[in-house]
């Protein structure tokens, strides 16, 4: 299986990328290819043999514009690194970088699945009895309601495919369990999602975590201040148990005692082990990683585009989108 890699996106680019590529080329024995500048990235090849690089000359930075920046910027990482996805000299491709040139690149270069009208964006949220497949997180902030309808549809072949549900629940974030709660978005999605199958209606934030859905549907803006919130929050209570614990005799003895559970809870919670997520609806296999992306991080986005690969992800949306 062959994988390219950004090495020019994210916060920590190219060293931590460069690193994490290694580790899961070793790991999962699949062949990747680290698409950036070689005056950057081969020095830190050296290091690192099972690693080729494919030479670009530009790369978009976070602050520019996605679609101007794809468009004036056509040897960037991102848009080499979709080339390689649509020429077939790779089977998919993930980067850490800007996310709406991202989004822009697989949309110009790759197109989208023949039926879908927008590409969702989404990730991994751990519940009390596993994990529940959350979208859209990001990719679009103005929906619509056949938008949302999509996302259900490819959101349900992502939890069968990929989590392993052989008949996903999926249920519409609002705020209330009642069919006339939400907005006017909420509300004519539920009357369309009513069919649907594995609709459990409308579900709550705290119904999430709670496990009542295998696939949550969302509004991009609304998701992505969600999942924000979500992973500040475990920052939050994880970094004030680190202060606060070690500040008494009492609590260091309590803290050698439940330290294994801690670490196994966040590791449940911790984004770095969902590594990314693929934007469903595009013809070909694109990942989205998190922009703060360490080694750890990019190890697995590489191992979770091999599983979109090796399940036929995309080929399954758009058989399902046929019907």
């Amino acid at each position: 299986m062959r994988i390219a890699v950004d090495a020019m996106g994210g916060d920590l680019a190219p060293a931590e990328v460069v690193e994490g590529a290694s580790r899961a080329a070793t790991e999962y024995g699949v062949d990747v290819s680290l698409v950036g500048l070689p005056s950057a990235v081969q020095p830190l090849l050296d290091l690192h043999p099972r690693l080729r690089l494919v030479p670009c000359t530009q790369v978009i930075t976070m602050e520019e514009h996605p679609a101007q920046a794809v468009r004036s910027k056509p040897d960037s990482s991102i848009c080499v690194s979709a080339r390689m996805c649509k020429e077939g000299r790779a089977d998919g491709w993930i980067s850490a970088g800007n996310s709406g040139a991202i989004m822009a690149a697989a949309l110009f270069i790759q197109g989208r699945i023949r039926g879908i009208e927008r590409p969702a964006l989404g990730s991994i949220v751990p519940t009390q009895n596993g994990f529940a497949y959350f979208l859209d997180v990001g990719a679009n902030v103005d929906s619509k309601p056949d938008y949302l309808v999509q996302f259900a549809l490819m959101g349900s072949v992502y939890a069968r495919e990929m989590l392993g549900r052989r008949e996903p629940r999926v249920g519409l974030l609002s705020n209330g369990e009642e069919e006339g709660k939400g907005d006017e978005l909420v509300k004519e999605t539920t009357r369309r999602l009513k069919s649907f199958p594995g609709f459990v209606g409308n579900i709550e934030p705290k119904d999430i975590y709670g496990g009542r859905a295998d696939v949550i549907v969302a509004d991009g803006f609304v998701g992505n201040v969600a999942i924000k919130m979500a992973e500040a929050t475990a920052e939050f209570l994880f970094r004030n148990l680190r202060e606060e614990i070690p500040k008494t005799m009492r609590g260091k003895l309590g803290g050698l005692l439940i330290r294994p559970g801690v670490r196994q809870l966040r590791a449940r919670v911790d984004w770095r082990e969902f590594g990314g997520a693929p934007l469903l609806g595009i013809d070909g296999v694109a990942v989205v990683a998190h922009g703060r992306s360490d080694a750890r991080a990019i190890k697995n986005a590489i191992r979770v585009t091999r599983d979109a690969v090796q399940n036929q992800l995309v080929g399954k949306i758009r058989a399902e989108v046929g019907k």
